[in-house]
């Protein structure tokens, strides 16, 4: 008798079937949704330098050469174009000011100045021969007036004693006539000659006014054309060192060349170029360091220069304290300009990443340090040193500061 077999419900190829559908479901969707996608490359930790974010403090600086200069300086120029002459001191001497220091010739300055001398001198002449005779007139006419002044007084004693007797009936009548006209013909003399006078009195002085300022002015030319002869020999303007003096006996200087300068040895300043991109944030009292012989030294900007050549400008920098032993002029000295003071901030190093990322992100290791990814940041003030990071980061993570040039765009490193 034949045995009834009851099928069973879950075969084991159906169980099978189901568990490999569920399992190539759990793949898919791990692809699509949980699989790590960003791309990534392998390498040593060896092929990368690699820095730690640190709170420390920060200062914004930028190292600028300065050039030691004196405190002040006189450039000395001609004056006038010559052939040199003479040579009274050499460079680097010491000179006391007005002492010469060299003497011109100039041949055409020399006639010009006997040319115009001779004829200011008969000019001045002149003018003083006119006021010699201005003079004498006045005495003529003094002498004249007393005269005539004598005569009207004769004239009227004799006309008022005669006038008397006539009407007295003592006197002919034609003698008394002939005593008036007298009196009357001296009196109007002398009216005529006392305003004849006191015209040329004013037109006289007048006269004297204008030919005393005519002659005031061929002095004072005179003075310049003497000045002008004593400026063919450059004396100092100030008391200092001579330097940059090279001129020969024999050489020929033209009009407004540099002789050489003055060097006031009272003190020093330093004459920095900065760069252009800083001529915004570049200000007087602004402060800079730099260390000699072991010891730190300030400066503060006293005066900017605000023409640009070859993408640099020049201040002028001040000690603030003492100034260092045995510096001279002309040395060359490592400054830091500041910009900002010390603060407390996040600070990483600078490194070859800033070129390719812009300050913009960086590969920052996870805690076991087997891999580096990309992470956004932000980069703020920076000096020779360090950047500053606003935010990003924090302290204690360690960061790749090296090229990324060999990382192409990957999103991720990992430590073989």
């Amino acid at each position: 008798m034949d045995k009834i077999i009851e099928k069973k419900k879950w075969p084991a190829r159906r169980i099978g079937t189901i568990i490999g559908a569920i399992l190539l479901l759990f793949l898919v969707l791990y692809l699509l949704f949980f699989r790590d996608n960003r791309s990534r490359i392998y390498l040593g930790k060896d092929k990368v330098t690699l820095a730690t974010a640190e709170m420390s403090e920060f200062q914004e600086f930028i190292p600028v050469d300065g050039i030691v200069q004196p405190l002040v300086t006189i450039y000395i120029d001609a004056i006038f174009g010559g052939r040199v002459e003479e040579i009274f001191v050499r460079d680097g001497a010491i000179v006391e000011k007005d002492q010469p220091i060299i003497k011109l010739s100039n041949a055409t300055i020399e006639k010009e100045y006997m040319f115009q001398e001779n004829q200011a001198l008969e000019v001045l002449n002149n003018y003083q021969n006119t006021q010699l005779n201005i003079e004498r007139n006045k005495f003529t006419l003094e002498r004249e007036m007393a005269d005539l002044e004598y005569q009207k007084e004769i004239a009227t004693a004799d006309f008022r004693r005669k006038k008397e007797l006539y009407e007295a009936g003592h006197m002919a009548e034609e003698e008394f006539e002939t005593s008036q006209r007298n009196y009357r013909i001296a009196e109007r003399r002398y009216d005529i000659a006392y305003r004849a006078m006191q015209h040329d009195s004013v037109y006289t002085q007048t006269q004297m006014v204008q030919i005393k300022e005519s002659i005031d002015r061929m002095q004072d030319n005179l003075k310049v054309l003497n000045e002008n002869l004593n400026n063919l020999t450059i004396t100092a303007p100030i008391s200092g060192q001579l330097s940059s003096f090279q001129s020969e006996i024999g050489e020929t200087v033209k009009a407004g060349d540099n002789l050489g300068q003055l060097d006031v040895l009272d003190g020093f300043k330093i004459k920095a170029r900065i760069d252009e991109r800083y001529i915004t944030r570049t200000f007087v009292g602004q402060g800079a360091r730099f260390n000699y012989a072991g010891k730190n030294y300030e400066l503060h900007i006293q005066k900017i220069y605000s023409n640009i050549t070859g993408g640099t400008f020049e201040v002028d920098m001040f000690f603030v304290d003492a100034v260092p032993q045995g510096i001279r002029r002309g040395q060359t000295l490592q400054l830091r300009l500041e910009f900002s003071s010390k603060s407390d901030a996040i600070i990483i190093p600078r490194g070859g990443f800033y070129q390719k990322t812009g300050g913009n992100w960086i590969y920052v290791l996870n805690e076991s340090e087997t891999q580096a990814t990309k992470r956004e940041i932000k980069i703020g003030r920076q000096n020779i040193h360090s950047y500053e990071v606003l935010q990003g980061l924090e302290p204690g993570e360690k960061i790749i500061v090296s090229s990324y040039e060999l990382f192409g765009d990957k999103d991720k490193i990992i430590f073989q």
